[in-house]
């Protein structure tokens, strides 16, 4: 399929796939971008300038120096290098039976903290907090709802929810509150440096060990990278036995 010629500069004619490489070698905060007709001009212009700029370096002779000359050497040693290095990590492979292994001897590594699934609503005053506490016990509103309509979190969209959390991640006022509540119970108004909480808890998971499945990536990531470097050290090592003098 014939791509769509953006500009023609010195003879070379840049294509939209090309503006499509040029715009995914970008940081991924950049490409976020992608979309937006301004910002694709300007990748287009950038191209358009860099190809210029190049047809200019040719006929400055600017290639036949030597100073670009070590340039062009460096630039292809350090590519070889980095190809030759992804085609050794290719042949890194980390099997599930290893995974299991590894697990089994540094369960320990994966244990996982006391956790808790609450919801919460914030306000600005003590008696605005009780007066809602007082609709919500009396069965006059729901506490989700209460949430939506009075909540100054970002969180009472959704019902106030703030999902899982463990020690440590939330004001301590607001946490020690949440561990110690009952499922199913609403406590508060609990005074923190934000506010006046209600503070109503969903779930509550003990201190424990992670199983496999919830950390199977993570070893997975941890034993290649592992092989990664000792395939590395192994062949430099040999590689050094066979070039060096």
């Amino acid at each position: 399929m014939e791509q769509k010629v953006i500009a023609t500069v010195g003879g070379h004619q840049i294509t939209e796939a090309e503006v499509e490489a040029f715009i995914r070698s970008l940081p991924r905060e950049q490409q976020a971008y992608a979309s937006h007709p301004d910002f694709r001009k300007q990748c287009e212009e950038q191209l358009i300038a860099v190809y210029a700029f190049a047809k200019y370096g040719e006929e400055e002779k600017i290639d036949e120096t030597e100073e670009f000359k070590n340039v062009m050497e460096n630039a292809r040693k350090d590519i070889l290098a980095q190809m030759a290095m992804r085609k050794l990590f290719a042949t890194v492979n980390v099997t599930d039976d290893e995974i299991k292994e590894y697990y089994e001897a540094n369960k320990g590594k994966y244990s996982k903290g006391a956790s808790v699934h609450a919801k919460h609503i914030l306000v600005d005053n003590e008696e605005k907090c009780t007066e809602l506490l007082n609709a919500i016990t009396s069965g006059e509103k729901v506490f989700e709802d209460v949430a939506k309509e009075s909540s100054s979190c970002p969180s009472g969209a959704n019902g106030g929810d703030l999902g899982e959390f463990g020690r440590g991640q939330m004001v301590k006022e607001f946490e020690d509150a949440a561990f110690a509540a009952e499922i199913g119970h609403i406590v508060g108004p609990v005074k923190t440096q934000f506010g006046y909480h209600l503070i109503k808890v969903e779930d509550k998971k003990e201190a424990g060990e992670s199983n496999l499945e919830e950390v199977k990536d993570q070893i997975r990531a941890e034993l290649s990278q592992k092989k990664q470097e000792e395939a590395y050290r192994a062949k430099v090592d040999e590689l050094k036995k066979k070039y060096m003098d």
